[in-house]
């Protein structure tokens, strides 16, 4: 028999599926893989026309995207570039290392920087810009627990000394000190990016790339090709907020937005994803929200060993193998390799019989190779059209002997003698024999070859990073007069603080000095708080343009988007809102424009749902205005518990430059705002407001006269009691203000009570000051006291003090410690109920009867008022004595 019959006959079917694999291979080889590519693209669009439904990939093979034979040579010195990386190395370690053996405990991380050093190192010498042609450079949002080994290049620089090293995490001695992690608000010259809460700088960094399109798609900067890297742990990758946010970057086209996760396999107390792969879990994720992806997996030496094996076994047991099997071998050596990797199959053996255990253990991953890294960067730079992640593979604690891979890495803090000499045998470290002893950092001479090239990658990339400079802003804040028409009162028209409010901007937007730097952000509640008409003025911002005609283009308010639209119209997204109103409240360092943000949303919806990210704002030295609307937990009527807000004060009072504020009326929101814009942008105050905004209508009375600094400062005297000397003092703020105005005149008319009618916009501020006169007085016992502002104002104010708000009792509270017993407070504690306004209002006692009811009550208690007239009082007044407390209820 014929060798030829001996050969089994394909079917049809078969032989066709072949001569296209063949035709396809053509193509790739004769006219490349991008023409490869839209092969594929063109054949799914024909399958689809023909109702032929194709599976789709979202993950690829465990290899690297970019094949060796497409890869491009490395462009540096990879001998210096190794001793630059392995002297930082050195001091990174050292660094936290030294410091915990002189004070133990200190803390600091030394792990998750060797995982990230060459990913970082890549990027420092070849491509992380600091400058285009004069204008700001990339942004690079830093791993926070990588922070020693940023701080030790900065080292190298000559931007740091020894002080500062010797001083890590020890910022309060007379020496200069280094702070934990990337905090601006601390070293406000050197980070820009808080980033060490998981979670939000993968967050603040998608905004940030758009806040940048929108800034040159608006004209107030000029088109570059800068950056915004955001390096990510892939344990970091399970905080929602890190990946909710991805289809905005695709749909937005943020090209000029970097991913790089640094898949060491471990998040903080163990395998990210030890019964699968991250990487493979990541890339589906990225590819289906429509990111380019580029895995960096395997290192160099691995190419030899795929050229040798023809039968794709090395590939197979790659892909068998999870991610808890791949901390293993690099946790437990190289015979443990050999025999639990290479030993499943006898080829796989075979193919690695000549290399030595130590040879094995020595494999790189990626995210460790220069040639693999730069290759990926290369790529994400160029690519267009959609933004790129980076997935590279490495080893939690590389070369930190015993530690490396395993579980407990990210707590270790110093290294034993024998792992100190190991380190250093590792990465070849050229370290003096005596400082190498002392576990002490170590900078060559400034000549050396190592900081001569150093220094000449950064000037060639533009100067420095990280690094943050704050030009003069040279702007001149409008006057209060300039808020004229707010300022004199409604004239009898009700109206409520919102719509105020959304008048003073439309005002602002058109101003033709600063109206372009105002950046009004709303998460889809533009309607709520009455924006049909800036909508209409300004625009939303779209970064295509409106591609369809709205339904209402007929109508005067129709729904208008535009390229260079002004509204950032979020969607239904507080945390990506707070995101850009980060980037435009930091734009004044970051790109040397001072945008004023104001970020309009649900009060109930503000602090209590990205309270980190508010932390994080003002961190980063961030201004601007958060305007909680529909505030209050009665005044929102019909909606009940989960949207009645009474204590975003509480919560805002918590940050320190957050400014916040309770106004009453249009001119007090109107004076707050002009005194904000001034302090912030005209006198360069690291501080950023939160002001309070309502939906119920009200006639609006002018401004009297001389209130400015109260307004201000937190208080002033709003309605002298009508008939002589008051014997009682009402504090109000907000709408309730109105209530307690009510009060006054029924404990006038019925009960003969006098009583002044007090403002109160900021008990947060009221406290501030108290808190630093107080401090004052107590470290200059020998000089006069001084008085708090909140005595000052009151004056002789004689008698019991009533302070009611829609918030919880505690912000009045506040000004116990001075205002002693005199002060009885009435606020909405407990949870929202859903009816209208009068009975919330009676429901938390903070209507005008149970505001007169609590000054006769306390009047009584104090000797001033008859006890028996004031019970009978309350019933007069219809007050339920028996009724459940609503802060339990």
């Amino acid at each position: 028999m014929s060798t030829k019959a001996e050969i089994p006959v394909q079917p049809d079917f078969l032989r066709e599926v072949q001569e296209w694999i063949e035709a396809f291979d053509e193509v790739v080889v004769g006219e490349g893989p991008e023409q490869g590519a839209e092969l594929l693209n063109a054949l799914r669009r024909r399958a689809r026309e023909a109702g032929v439904t194709a599976t789709s990939e979202i993950t690829t093979p465990y290899l690297n995207t970019i094949p060796k034979h497409e890869e491009e040579p490395y462009p540096g010195n990879r001998d210096i570039e190794r001793r630059l990386e392995a002297i930082i190395r050195w001091n990174a370690m050292a660094m936290v290392h030294g410091q915990n053996k002189k004070d133990a405990g200190i803390g600091g991380h030394i792990s998750t920087y060797s995982s990230l050093a060459t990913l970082l190192e890549v990027g420092f010498n070849h491509f992380f810009r600091a400058d285009y042609n004069g204008q700001p450079g990339d942004f690079v949002y830093f791993q926070g627990h990588a922070s020693p080994g940023v701080y030790s290049r900065a080292y190298l620089e000559g931007r740091l000394t020894d002080d500062h090293l010797r001083n890590f995490r020890h910022e309060l001695r007379d020496t200069p000190g280094l702070s934990s992690y990337p905090h601006p608000w601390l070293m406000p010259d050197f980070w820009r990016f808080p980033t060490v809460s998981m979670g939000i700088g993968p967050l603040n960094a998608i905004y940030q790339a758009r806040f940048m399109h929108y800034l040159e798609n608006r004209g107030l900067i000029e088109k570059t090709n800068r950056k915004v890297w955001a390096f990510v742990g892939d344990g970091e990758t399970g905080e929602v907020d890190t990946l909710g946010a991805l289809p905005i970057a695709t749909r937005e086209k943020l090209d000029n937005l970097i991913f790089v996760v640094n898949c060491n396999l471990q998040r903080l107390d163990g395998p990210v994803s030890g019964n699968k792969r991250i990487i493979d879990e990541l890339e589906g994720v990225f590819r289906g929200a429509g990111w380019n992806v580029i895995k960096v997996i395997w290192g160099s030496d691995w190419d030899k060993l795929f050229e040798r094996d023809h039968q794709g076994l090395l590939l197979k047991r790659m892909e068998e193998c999870v991610d808890g099997d791949y901390q293993a071998y690099k946790a437990k050596g190289g015979a443990y390799l050999r025999e639990h990797f290479f030993g499943k199959y006898p080829e796989l053996l075979k193919l690695v019989e000549d290399y030595s255990d130590d040879e094995l253990y020595a494999l790189h991953r990626g995210g460790h190779d220069p040639l693999k890294i730069y290759n990926a960067y290369k790529r994400a730079i160029e690519h267009t059209g959609s933004p790129t992640v980076i997935l590279a593979k490495t080893v939690k604690g590389y070369g930190l002997g015993t530690t490396q891979a395993r579980n407990a890495s990210h707590q270790e803090k110093k290294l034993t003698d024998d792992g100190v000499t190991a380190f250093i045998k590792q990465f070849n470290i050229p370290i003096p024999e005596e400082q190498a002893k002392a576990g002490k950092p170590w900078k060559p001479e400034a000549n050396a070859p190592e900081i001569e090239y150093l220094q000449a990658r950064r000037a060639e990339l533009g100067g420095y990073l990280p690094k943050r400079t704050v030009p003069e802003l040279n702007f001149t804040a409008p006057a209060l007069d300039y808020y004229g028409e707010w300022i004199g009162g409604s004239k009898g028209r009700e109206v409520s603080t919102t719509m105020g409010f959304v008048s003073i901007l439309r005002h602002l937007l058109k101003d033709p000095v600063f109206g372009k730097l105002v950046v009004p952000i709303v998460p889809d509640e533009g309607r709520t708080f009455g924006l049909e008409s800036a909508i209409r003025q300004v625009g939303i911002y779209a970064p295509e343009g409106q591609k369809y005609t709205p339904h209402d283009s007929d109508m005067l308010l129709s729904y208008r988007e535009e390229k260079d639209g002004q509204i950032l119209e979020e969607g239904i997204t507080e945390a990506g809102s707070l995101a850009s109103f980060t980037a435009a409240g930091t734009a004044y360092a970051n790109f040397r424009v001072p945008t004023i943000p104001f970020y309009m949303y649900y009060s109930m919806f503000g602090f209590q749902r990205i309270g980190d990210m508010v932390w994080a704002f003002a961190d980063s030295r961030g201004k601007g205005f958060l305007m909680g609307g529909t505030a209050g937990r009665t005044t929102m009527l019909g909606e009940g518990l989960q949207h009645q807000d009474g204590h975003s004060h509480v919560l805002s009072s918590t940050v320190p430059t957050c400014l916040s504020y309770d106004p009453a009326y249009v001119y007090e929101l109107a004076t707050i705002v002009q005194s904000g814009i001034k302090r912030m942008y005209q006198d360069n105050e690291q501080v950023f407001y939160y002001i309070t905004m309502y939906n119920e209508d009200y006639a609006m009375p002018a401004m009297p006269e001389g209130s400015q600094e109260g307004i201000i400062r937190g208080i002033y005297k709003l309605q002298a009691a009508p008939k002589g000397k008051a014997t009682a003092q009402l504090f109000g703020s907000g709408p309730i203000l109105n209530e307690v105005v009510k009060a006054q005149a029924i404990l006038a008319e019925k009960y003969g009570v006098q009583a002044d009618v007090w403002s109160v916009t900021s008990y947060n501020e009221l406290r501030r000051d108290a808190l630093s006169v107080e401090r004052w007085n107590r470290l200059h016992p020998a000089e006069p006291a001084k008085k708090p502002y909140v005595i000052e104002a009151l004056g002789g104010a004689k008698g019991p003090i009533i302070a009611a708000s829609d918030y919880m009792k505690s912000i009045p509270d506040s000004l116990a410690p001075w205002l002693l017993d005199r002060l009885v407070t009435l606020g909405t504690d407990g949870f929202g109920r859903s009816d209208n306004r009068e009975h919330l209002r009676r429901h938390f006692e903070v209507d005008a009867p149970s505001i007169v009811a609590a000054t006769l009550s306390k009047l009584a208690r104090d000797g001033k008022f008859d006890a028996k007239k004031a019970q009978a009082a309350f019933a007069e007044l219809g007050i339920d004595t028996e009724k459940i407390d609503a802060a339990k209820a």
